[in-house]
């Protein structure tokens, strides 16, 4: 009789659990059919941050690129690579799988015109949107003086 009730109980306590759970996704169901949806709004930063930059130090400066880096990642933009490059007089924007509209906004962000924006792309087998070359013209950046 004692392994009788050991079992009652035991099946007793799965059904209490087994029915709680019923009722946390009925829950669940329930609020997700009649909550409506929001669409969240972006801002302008956040319409950057799909933009992927990859910053390059043709000026041969040490931590030029870095720096650049922290500027264009604090106005949003998403810069996923840095290194070097051989050298150059200017800075400029490169548009490489994004579009001239991309760099421009690059360029903007680091005081540019658009006369420095290479739009000699898009190129397909290239995975990031926009390059920039900092130059020996870095001094002139917004990057450089503003932060």
């Amino acid at each position: 009789m004692s392994g009788s009730r050991l079992s009652d109980g035991l099946l007793n306590a799965a059904l209490l659990v087994g029915g709680l759970a019923v009722l946390v996704l009925l829950y669940g169901f329930v609020t997700r059919t009649f909550t409506p949806r929001t669409v969240p709004e972006r801002t302008a930063a956040e319409d950057h941050s799909r933009i992927q930059v990859e910053v390059r130090n043709a000026a041969g400066v040490d931590g030029l690129a870095a720096g650049v880096t922290a500027h264009l990642r604090r106005r949003g933009f998403d810069v996923v690579d840095i290194g070097n490059a051989p050298a150059r007089d200017t800075t400029t924007v490169v548009v490489r799988s994004g579009t001239a509209l991309d760099a421009r906004y690059v360029a903007q962000a680091l005081g540019l015109g658009a006369e420095r924006v290479d739009t000699g792309g898009p190129t397909t087998d290239y995975s990031l949107d926009v390059t920039v070359y900092v130059g020996a013209d870095y001094r002139a950046l917004a990057s450089y003086d503003s932060d």
